[in-house]
């Protein structure tokens, strides 16, 4: 498996995760289908959305595949009077990964990141490892660690 630039800083901060690749066919690139093509759960399969606040900041949400973010309740712990969706033509050249393959590990700058409270319920979460057909699985912990982020009801 080739290594992603999210796998090299999980490596470079010695975070262990176990990887998980499958195969994306005709583009379906939804978490269920990723859930199901990686034989896991899908609630502890999580997602990562990128938006951008009415200040035209950045922010990270990552959810689990099966839920919607609740663009008041993301606005509201953002500090925002309103939050979008970022435009899909933004999302490379904004964070450094496409569609389908946007890990919270290892983007271009570390933008303010949220996971939704329902990580609690797990020790581990499997999320992109920063490519199509890759995933990575990593402890709670080490996933706030590594992405500062806060943890937060966006669902």
């Amino acid at each position: 498996m080739k290594k992603t630039n999210a796998m090299r800083l999980l490596d470079r901060d010695k975070i262990p995760y176990t990887a998980y690749e499958y195969e994306v066919i005709d583009g379906k690139t939804d978490g269920l289908t990723v859930a199901m093509s990686i034989n896991q759960e899908p609630e502890r399969v999580y997602k990562t959305l990128v938006t951008i606040g009415a200040s035209r900041t950045y922010y990270v949400y990552v959810i689990p595949v099966a839920k919607e973010l609740d663009l008041k309740k993301a606005a509201k712990v953002a500090g925002e009077k309103k939050i979008d969706m970022i435009p899909m033509k933004d999302l490379l050249p904004t964070t450094g990964y496409i569609h389908g393959g946007c890990s919270p590990v290892g983007m271009k700058k570390l933008f303010k990141t949220f996971i939704d409270e329902s990580c609690k319920n797990h020790k581990t979460l499997i999320l992109s490892g920063g490519a199509r057909g890759v995933q990575v699985e990593v402890e709670l912990e080490d996933l706030l660690r590594v992405t500062s982020a806060e943890v937060e009801a966006v669902v």
